[in-house]
């Protein structure tokens, strides 16, 4: 199993909250912290919360920080020197390594939000000894990361794996990125309370199995191009929606996957439910540190 002296500061930044805690190298995950994510336009504003909070998940903490691990909203440049997230509009460009670096005094790495949930359950769960797979997160925005034969993918600019801006509605809403139907602007949290007027969280049956036959399209799509069999699934929208939202994602899937080798590729949630982000967050520490056994 990967692992490693000292623990990570792990901080997952998403369109709804921002969580920051200390994660252990077998995975324990102590001083959880959680906010709203700040709605205005400041930058100054957003990163401070961000760093407030995790200020306060290293208080009292006795072992050693050896590196904080972030996982974020994209697109980001390489290595997310600065990120842009499509869903944080308050960070167009911001140099989010760098602050953090100089603020906490540790080693700073960031990657896409998606990818660090592909390190996370290739670590500790769903595909833990997997190969090959794609991981996704559906919430507020929808992003994905995929290892193939043992490789996270990076691509670029680091920003491969984006299934979110996969085409599911061709003449389907406006997305952020500027295309139309993307899985992002019909599937999303954002999209869903566009659509409906009304909370996610408050969204009919109706919403919740189109939002699962949505993600199912794309992912057979990304199942066909890519020879998978497996694709793990966490994100406030998908996992709230739950058995709803995963058997109308799995019989679109098996609709659309006819392929010898893509015919039996199965869609599950993630195993380790609401952490699953802070561990996602402490792996890309973990992998960008030259831990052995993650996927390079």
């Amino acid at each position: 199993m990967p692992g490693g002296p000292g623990e990570i500061l792990a901080i997952d930044i998403g369109g709804t909250k921002i969580a920051t805690g200390v994660v252990s190298s077998e995975g324990s995950i102590a001083g959880v912290r959680t906010v709203p994510t700040p709605k205005g336009s400041d930058p100054e504003h957003l990163y401070q919360c961000v760093l407030d909070l995790a200020r306060s998940s290293l208080e009292g903490v006795a072992g050693r920080i050896a590196a904080c691990g972030v996982g974020c909203g994209g697109p980001m440049a390489p290595h997310g020197v600065t990120v842009s997230p499509l869903n944080i509009p308050a960070w167009r460009g911001f140099p989010l390594v760098e602050r953090l670096e100089t603020d906490l005094s540790l080693r700073a790495f960031v990657e896409n939000d998606a990818k660090a949930l592909a390190l996370a359950e290739w670590w500790l769960g769903a595909a833990a000894g997997i190969s090959n797979f794609l991981a996704m997160v559906v919430s507020t925005g929808v992003g994905g990361g995929i290892v193939l034969d043992g490789r996270l993918l990076d691509g670029r600019l680091g920003n491969a794996g984006h299934v979110g801006h996969v085409i599911v509605e061709p003449e389907g809403r406006l997305c952020g990125c500027g295309a139309r139907g993307c899985l992002e602007a019909e599937a999303s949290g954002m999209a869903i309370e566009a659509t409906t007027g009304r909370p996610p969280a408050d969204a009919d049956t109706g919403t919740r199995e189109r939002t699962g036959m949505l993600v199912g399209r794309a992912v057979a799509s990304v199942a066909n191009l890519c020879d998978l069999d497996l694709v793990v699934v966490g994100g406030s929208v998908a996992l709230g929606y739950a058995e709803t939202f995963f058997s109308a994602a799995q019989r679109e899937l098996s609709a659309r996957t006819g392929l010898s080798y893509s015919k039996d590729c199965r869609i599950v949630p993630v195993a380790r439910g609401a952490h699953t982000p802070l561990l996602g967050a402490a792996a890309v520490a973990m992998r960008s540190t030259g831990v052995a056994g993650w996927p390079a």
